[in-house]
């Protein structure tokens, strides 16, 4: 699985004008299934998501976690960040996992970084959303559930 990661003052998700979801301070995530993921990534990439230390501490370093500091999540699905842009002006997404399989990996990553004990709100699988956000710092980080740390 991929996701964007910002940090955020604030972050709202709307689908037809109407919002679906609305956190404060905390991170907004857009997460998109691969193709291959294996069935354990969305759990694996939620826990490193919920310990990412890129929250300012007293001291002004970014030392402390989501988790740490208690904010919540906005979860939002985005296909796009499939995007194979190597070739042509078109992207392709054909990386990207089937609608199906990648809605479960989806709702399961929400639903892990939940039982990690983090308030999330989330948009709609599969629908046209409008995502709006205050970036803070701006810290905005790329993360790979098949990147090694």
């Amino acid at each position: 699985m991929r996701a964007l990661i910002q940090r955020v003052l604030e972050a709202e998700v709307k689908v037809g004008g109407e919002a679906i979801g609305r956190i404060g301070h905390g991170l907004l995530v857009l997460v998109c299934a691969m193709r291959g993921d294996p069935d354990d990534a969305a759990e694996k990439l939620a826990s490193r998501i919920a310990r990412l230390r890129i929250f300012r501490d007293e001291a002004g370093k970014m030392n402390r976690s989501v988790q740490d500091i208690g904010g919540s999540v906005l979860v939002v699905s985005q296909f796009t960040l499939a995007a194979d842009t190597r070739t042509g002006n078109r992207p392709g997404f054909s990386s990207a996992e089937v609608p199906e399989r990648g809605e479960a990996l989806y709702l399961r990553f929400a639903e892990t970084l939940r039982t990690l004990g983090l308030p999330v709100e989330t948009g709609s699988f599969g629908a046209d959303m409008q995502v709006s956000l205050i970036n803070d710092g701006p810290v905005t980080i790329w993360m790979d559930s098949a990147d090694r740390a």
